[in-house]
């Protein structure tokens, strides 16, 4: 740390120096120098909904306009409700006001007229959560809302309709209005202004393509339903691909396409992507999606003028697929730190000033939520990982959005006059709020994805004059970067003329005003603060120069940023100011909180959960991952509680309270190798005679798939049968011939499905549906020879097992989700002769209980039609005492599916936060040389599916409460194989993902046993 940089004096004394030689001439304080350019009328359109309202500037909440400042997270995809306690504490630290919710339908109904709100599904709790934890929320109810979920998060049960889904056909309509009846008064009960809610905005249907006549009656449908229903916010629509679709009525842009909603949303997913080895790629440029873009119908916010830009979604990460190299980490870089600034703070100058990151967590899709696009993990390169962790995004993310609450005049900006930098290779957005005065001056790069190291200048005038900036020093953007900067800002009672180090945020300090600031390390800062009178500047920690000019009362002050500058100016006129100028990543280590009696700043913790004041007591609540000193700025405090300890500590000579004994680390958490297996194999359906008398008979019943069998051939597709999800058996009888030579298996399996073949008891085959696509093949034909002994005159019987990994989204609003699984149809004849030559008489067996599920705790996406699933194999309490002993890896493999049980004990330290999980095999590697896959069940919690030889999930995350983290937990793992030399079971072990000292109060939640 450089101490010495452009010091006038000794380090920590009052400096008092000359008026500088390039002196400004102020415009009078009473005139406004700058009015927003060309901006059309902004106050005449504004539209009240109770306590939420709504202009073409911005979201209003309470009166207050408000820039909303959201990511996205789905409940369902983190199955333990004390949890998403945690996740709504780490967005609103991490500096959002708003969380996005998605609500799944398939996730609550397993069968018609069937609903559950209750454990991992319970929504009120959670928007309770929400609202406890000072969030606003957006609700995204669908009915169908996409998500890389299966069936875009319709439930099984609706493919079966004849009728057209996304339409107002009377069927399907019927079917989601039993849905959003249930869902609406839920969420009606949360609502902004009824003194318990923070819902502030409503979307209906998503990304919905077609704009035809059934498709605006349905529409029409949702909005009147959700108003009859008791949601009384403003309702909206996100709009895939910006092409002004479903705008409001008040929309006069040609070319857009009007719909029953009140605001305008898009959403947008650019910057590029990780190659294909996992890398970050350059990306491509920022798009102006308001302001400063193109205009029309498809400019983005420019289809809807005279509602706010609201980008419902925006990318902050991407899913990843079967069979790819492993996307996530990359994902997280590729849209993480400076994409962020570049990308984000470009629509904050495009003036959107409603912005939702999908997603903020992503979580797990555990069972068979997820589509055939994506596999088990959904981290999708979150800012908050799949383990919980906060990457260093998510650090950019708190300064951007405390930036945010610290300028409230983003709220209402309009384009101000151009201004040209000095340099061609950097691009300078001028916003003005006209009522305020304030200036945005968002500095980029031109193109905005350049790499280079560009020096620059520029004026502004504002109403504090006319500047060149910077006055000393040198401005420059080096690398992939971009710059909020703000001129003509009221910090408090204090006036910030402009900064070229950046704002990110300001809290009252006693009497007097604090506020933080930053810069990229090494780079000058130069910051200019009006006053009526002379000042006096200490530096008490790190370097400043500064100059005063008594026929402006600008005071300048110019330094570098390194480590942490601390200043306080006390006199010219205004009460005092502590300034904290941090080097980028310092500043980012700081966290604030809200209190009754003001907010605070603290940093040294990994996180700030909580802040409350009351009696001379602040409790303050938060993660340490490694030791660390506590230091607070903000009201006083006569004693301090961390996580319900008392910590003692000083009020120093610098303003701040300063712990003195670092707060502890946290402390190493003992994981039990797993070595004691009991082994046990099941596939009984696959011999010859098993008793299949209690399954469905195979007949031509009709069927809503998009595939259908042959003509005269029986229905065979599993939903027909009321099995939607994980596999299913079907037993196939036949007489044998010389015809019985061939067999042509027509299947639909998801993303990297399979099917198994047996002719009476014997191994025939595997097939499984390539992987390493985005896009994957969906279904296909398995053809095998039978082995000679089908030739053989008397009865034979086929036994196939389809693993199916989910149905189709339905993005194009084409029925796609009805696409069959299970088999379609299945041809048995003579190399030679014609197909379908044998009849064959078929039954079919999925889940236990079909649509009239045996586990109604865990829900219709647990699991599927194995043999050990239905017998309760993967429960807690199964008596597996009578199975062998094994050991792994696993060294005999027969074909079919074999289950592995074992039980462990863990003891997380008191008071810690461990996220632990699962990893098999070689972690270092997206794929084994073995081939194989296996269903991971914790407390009988389908946590996942591993795919050996496809890849490259080889972590998974148990989140605590499924898994006990101070109690005995159960293991079981169907691993489902060719019966090939070595393809079996890997070694499988406990891996700590992230320990903290702290965490949230964790319930176990309810994971029910064998009977």
């Amino acid at each position: 740390m450089v101490r010495n940089w452009l010091m006038a004096s000794v380090c920590g004394a009052a400096l008092l120096l000359a008026a500088p030689a390039f002196a400004q001439t102020p415009a009078p304080q009473a005139v406004q120098a700058v009015t927003a350019a060309a901006a059309p009328a902004a106050s005449d359109t504004r539209r009240d909904f109770g306590k939420v309202s709504f202009d073409r500037h911005s979201i209003i909440l309470d009166g207050k306009p408000t820039v909303i400042w959201s990511s996205e997270f789905h409940y369902y995809r983190l199955p333990s409700p004390s949890l998403w306690r945690d996740i709504l504490q780490k967005m609103k630290a991490s500096g959002f006001n708003t969380v996005a919710l998605y609500f799944s339908w398939g996730y609550h109904s397993p069968a018609p007229g069937v609903y559950d709100f209750s454990g991992v599904r319970d929504v009120d709790t959670l928007l309770d959560m929400a609202a406890d934890e000072g969030m606003y929320v957006i609700t995204r109810a669908g009915p169908y809302v996409n998500a890389e979920l299966s069936r875009g998060g319709f439930p099984g049960w609706l493919v079966k309709q004849n009728a057209k889904a996304r339409t107002d056909a009377p069927e399907y309509m019927a079917a989601a209005d039993e849905w959003l009846t249930r869902i609406n008064k839920i969420i009606a009960k949360h609502q902004y202004g009824d003194g318990k809610g923070t819902v502030i905005l409503h979307q209906i249907e998503n990304e919905l393509l077609l704009t035809n006549a059934e498709q605006q009656r349905y529409m029409q449908h949702l909005y009147d339903r959700a108003r009859a229903d008791g949601v009384t916010v403003p309702i909206f629509h996100n709009d895939i691909g910006r092409n002004g679709r479903w705008v409001p009525a008040s929309s006069p842009v040609e070319g857009t396409i009007k719909g029953p909603t009140d605001l305008y949303a898009f959403d947008g997913y650019p910057g590029g992507s990780c190659d294909v080895a996992a890398k970050p790629t350059n990306g491509g440029l920022a798009p102006d999606w308001g302001l400063y873009g193109p205009g029309g119908a498809r400019g983005g916010a420019s289809a809807s003028p005279n509602t706010p830009g609201f980008a419902a979604e925006y990318g902050g990460g991407w899913f990843d697929y079967w069979g790819s190299n492993g996307t996530y980490d990359c994902t997280a870089i590729q849209r993480g730190k400076r994409y962020q600034r570049v990308f984000y703070g470009t629509n904050l100058a495009n003036g959107i000033t409603a912005q939702s990151f999908y997603m903020g967590f992503g979580g797990t899709s555990w069972g068979w939520q997820p589509a055939p696009v994506v596999y088990t993990s959904y981290d999708y390169g979150a800012a908050i990982d799949e383990a919980r962790n906060l990457r260093p995004k998510a650090l950019e993310l708190k300064q951007l959005g405390q930036f945010i609450q610290s300028f409230p005049s983003l709220a209402r900006m309009d384009k101000g006059p151009e201004i040209k930098a000095s340099s061609d290779k950097v691009r300078i957005y001028h916003n003005v709020n006209a009522e305020t005065g304030a200036h945005l001056l968002f500095a980029a790069h031109a193109p905005s994805n350049a790499r280079s190291d560009d020096a620059f200048t520029f004026e502004v005038e504002t109403a504090d004059g006319r500047y060149r900036i910077p006055q000393a020093g040198t401005l420059r953007l080096n690398g992939f970067d971009a710059k909020l900067l703000i001129a003509a800002h009221d910090l408090g009672a204090h006036r910030l003329v402009y900064s070229t180090s950046e704002l990110q945020t300001r809290i009252k300090d006693g009497a007097g005003d604090l506020a933080l600031f930053y810069g990229r390390k090494g780079e000058d800062g130069e910051m200019v603060l009006r006053f009526t009178g002379q000042p006096a500047v200490e530096v008490t920690e790190g370097s400043a120069e500064h100059v005063f000019d008594a026929a402006t009362g600008d005071l300048r002050l110019n330094y570098r940023h390194e480590g942490l500058i601390r200043l306080r100016i006390t006199g010219g006129g205004r009460p005092p100011l502590h300034l904290l100028i941090g080097e980028e990543d310092v500043a980012a280590a700081f966290w604030r909180q809200e209190t009754a009696g003001g907010a605070i700043l603290a940093r040294g913790p990994a996180l700030v959960r909580s802040a409350t004041l009351s009696g001379g007591q602040l409790a303050l609540s938060g993660d340490v991952a490694e030791e660390a000193t506590l230091e607070i700025w903000g009201p006083r405090f006569k004693t301090l509680r961390w996580n319900g300890r008392e910590v003692s500590g000083d009020h120093g000579a610098s303003g701040s309270w300063l712990s003195k004994k670092p707060l502890p680390g946290a402390a190493k958490v003992e994981l039990p190798a797993l070595l004691e297996w009991r082994v046990g194999q099941e596939t009984p359906e696959a011999k010859r005679d098993f008793d299949d008398a209690a399954w469905q008979a195979i007949d031509k019943r009709g069927t809503a798939a998009t595939i259908k069998p042959p003509t005269g051939q029986p229905v065979m597709d599993m939903s027909a049968y009321n099995f939607h999800n994980g596999d299913v058996w079907y037993r196939g009888r036949f007489e044998g011939g010389p015809a019985a030579r061939k067999i042509a298996l027509h299947y639909g399996a998801g993303g990297s499905g399979m099917l198994q073949l047996w002719l009476d008891g014997r191994f025939v085959g595997q097939h499984e549906l390539p992987s390493g696509m985005a896009r994957p093949l969906t279904h296909g034909v398995a053809e095998f020879d039978l082995p000679p002994e089908a030739l053989l005159a008397g009865p034979h019987v086929l036994s196939v097992m389809v693993r199916n990994n989910g149905h189709n989204w339905d993005l194009e609003a084409d029925d796609a989700h009805k696409e069959p699984r299970g088999l379609v149809s299945v041809s048995l004849s003579a190399q030679s002769g014609p197909s379908f030559a044998v009849p064959i008489a078929w039954k079919i067996q999925g889940n236990k209980g079909g649509e009239a599920i045996a586990d109604k705790v865990r829900g219709p996406m647990n699991t599927g039609g194995l043999f050990g699933e239905r017998s309760g194999w993967h429960l807690p309490g199964f008596d597996d005492g009578k199975w062998d002993k094994a050991r792994l890896p696993a060294t005999q493999v027969l074909p079919g599916t074999t289950w592995y049980r074992t039980t462990f004990d863990l003891a997380v330290p008191k008071g810690h936060d461990a996220s632990l999980g699962l990893s098999i095999g070689n972690p270092e590697v997206p794929r084994s040389a073995v081939n194989y896959r296996a269903l991971l069940f914790v407390n009988g919690w389908n946590m996942g599916q591993f795919i050996a030889h496809v890849g490259p999930q080889r972590r998974f995350v148990i989140p605590n409460g499924i898994l006990n983290p101070n109690g005995k937990n159960t293991l079981a793992v169907a691993v489902t194989s060719d019966g090939g030399s070595g393809n079996g079971l890997e070694q499988v072990q406990l891996v700590n993902l992230g320990t903290v000292r702290g965490g949230v109060p964790l319930t176990l939640v309810e994971s029910p046993g064998a009977k």
